[in-house]
């Protein structure tokens, strides 16, 4: 009943003085505003370096049809089919479902043919992908975007281009909606993304099933498995390994085996008796390691794996760790500088309203009310300064967060989280600095205070 009544007069005279109200939210609203958009940018850069430093962790996996070592025999790696037709779709669905750890899946299957656009064509690689396949290399589209899922299950004839294709191709004209010729077909250009691989951006992407058709094959040439975690790569091309023979029907693994259930390469360790496995399973990090390299060698290596995506991640999280840490300091010290400005303000403000507002004081304690009661009527008049200044922080802080990610291409991003920490802390900074001009207000004595003039 008191704060209904505190509240009543709280806004009744931040009403008298409307100029001088507005200067002190001013204020708070400027430091809550900064708050929330430092949190929006902190939590953008947090999701900016993990993106960066699981990209460079190596979590893509690539399962390839048939299996064939040169130079197996020599260190007793079993050899399989040097290709194989008996990689399909199923395979894929069953990694996604039944394999830990896995962040995205594709199918894939390939070609190298003519793209024409007119009378400009060039020779480049085709692939035919599923959805996930943008998200696993972490593409950004200049124009347009990737295709959805229907078009996959429809076999629509869609493409997405690189931007080296597309400067072949179009040179500065928009491409998204014209249509391309590929191996005899037209196809209707969804997207221009871009990447730094320079090998992706001469391709163009097309759905996995409508390639399937046009080569007239059921089978897949390649399946691309992204962990969800760097470091985990290894484990997750282990778990691979034995689902895929239980489904393509393969006898038990050897007993025998140097690395075992790795299935990278080709070297999945299997001795010389037993049916080897018919597909291959290498990491990134280990086609990166092992290449060029003896097959013993690489074996030895491979063998190693675990223990080198071990010490992989234990370094990228220190890295994660460290950059928190001095985005946390660096929010911190933004937000209480920001913070300590409002709440001056609010306080100035309270304190040259107890001076003006001492007769009243004195009236009101000469009809009977408490030193509580005039205690409360100003802290509830500086909480009111606070959460005002506080909600008009939010929605400033909100159109920062907008403005900064479409002109910038910064992904701020303002979690329910930090707007009720900024609305917390607007209100307990009203409280903190509102309390003595309160304090001392409710101390006046009451004869004095109608003497004031």
């Amino acid at each position: 009943m008191v704060i209904r009544k505190s509240f009543k007069i709280a806004v009744k005279a931040l009403k008298t003085n409307k100029l001088r109200t507005g200067l002190a939210m001013l204020g708070m609203t400027i430091g809550v505003a900064a708050v929330l958009t430092m949190f929006a940018l902190g939590t953008g850069a947090q999701q900016s370096v993990s993106k960066d430093v699981k990209s460079a962790g190596t979590t893509l996996i690539n399962v390839r049809a048939g299996n064939f070592t040169r130079g197996g025999e020599e260190s007793k790696i079993a050899s399989g089919l040097g290709s194989a037709t008996t990689l399909i779709a199923d395979d894929a669905e069953a990694i996604r479902s039944q394999v830990q750890g896995v962040g995205y899946v594709s199918p894939l299957t390939r070609m190298r043919g003519w793209v024409a656009y007119g009378s400009d064509k060039t020779y480049t690689q085709v692939y035919g992908v599923g959805v996930d396949y943008a998200e696993m290399y972490d593409w950004n589209f200049e124009k347009g975007k990737f295709f959805k899922k229907g078009a996959v299950d429809d076999a629509e004839n869609v493409v997405v281009i690189g931007a080296t294709l597309r400067d072949n191709l179009f040179a500065d004209a928009n491409p998204i909606g014209e249509e391309i010729e590929i191996h005899g077909e037209k196809f209707k250009v969804k997207g221009v993304f871009s990447t730094s691989d320079e090998e992706q951006s001469q391709m163009a992407i097309i759905p996995y099933t409508k390639l399937q058709k046009m080569l007239g094959i059921n089978y897949l040439s390649n399946i691309m498995v992204s962990a969800e975690e760097a470091g985990k790569a290894s484990d997750v091309a282990k778990d691979i390994v034995p689902l895929l023979r239980s489904r393509h029907r393969l006898e038990s693994a050897p007993k025998s085996s140097t690395s075992a259930g790795l299935g990278l390469g080709g070297l999945q360790g299997a001795a010389m008796s037993g049916t080897p496995d018919d597909f291959t399973v290498k990491t990134q990090a280990s086609e990166a390691l092992t290449k060029g390299l003896n097959t013993s060698v690489a074996a030895f290596i491979l063998a190693n794996m675990p223990q080198m995506d071990q010490v992989n991640m234990q370094e990228m999280s220190g890295t994660l760790n460290r950059a928190g840490q001095t985005m946390t300091a660096l929010l911190a010290a933004i937000a209480t500088i920001s913070l300590i400005v409002g709440g001056i303000g609010i306080m100035n403000i309270m304190l040259v309203s107890v001076t003006e507002r001492t007769r009243e004081i004195g009236i009101r304690r000469a009809v009977g009310a408490r030193s509580y009661d005039v205690l409360m009527q100003f802290l509830v008049e500086a909480i009111t300064l606070g959460l005002a200044g506080g909600i008009l922080g939010i929605i400033l802080g909100f159109l920062a967060s907008f403005t900064i990610t479409r002109t910038l291409q910064w992904d701020a991003t303002v979690s329910s989280t930090a707007v009720a920490l900024a609305f917390g802390i607007a209100a307990a900074t009203g409280v903190f600095f509102g309390f003595y001009p309160a304090r001392r207000a409710s101390k006046l004595n009451p004869i004095d205070a109608l003497r004031f003039e």
